[in-house]
């Protein structure tokens, strides 16, 4: 049972596209490693722009810039 983690800022991710995400990566598991679709989990989470860095910088802070 594959289970499959996104993290992705939190920046006007659509419902939509968490949609396409989601069909996505579940297609690429059963196209690469023949896994089935119906035991294929996959959790989408947003992360708030404070709490992702790099380039040891806040994101937040680099956005404003």
């Amino acid at each position: 049972m594959p289970y499959i983690n996104i993290q992705v800022t939190d920046e006007n991710v659509t419902k939509n596209q968490k949609r396409q995400l989601i069909e996505g990566v579940t297609q690429l598991l059963v196209d690469v490693l023949d896994k089935n679709p119906k035991t294929t989990h996959v959790v989408i989470q947003e992360v708030p722009i404070d709490n992702w860095g790099f380039d040891s910088k806040q994101y937040s802070e680099t956005k404003k810039q």
